[in-house]
């Protein structure tokens, strides 16, 4: 399975990490994603869904 969220399509971001000194590094933040079961289909599965993505679903049901 990719790094991405299937409810919001978060994945993986890069940029710069920047020293004290601003030297620019490339860096990468990956999402806060978790393993989950769902219905989805009528089928049980396994996915991989962001934290912000999962705390809305408990909230809905």
């Amino acid at each position: 399975m990719s790094r991405v969220c299937i409810i919001t399509g978060k994945g993986t971001l890069s940029g710069n990490t920047r020293s004290h000194s601003l030297r620019a590094t490339r860096r990468k933040w990956k999402a806060n994603l978790q393993p989950v079961k769902l219905v989805i289909d009528g089928k049980v599965r396994r996915v991989k869904v962001s934290a912000r993505a999962l705390k809305t679903l408990r909230k809905q049901g």
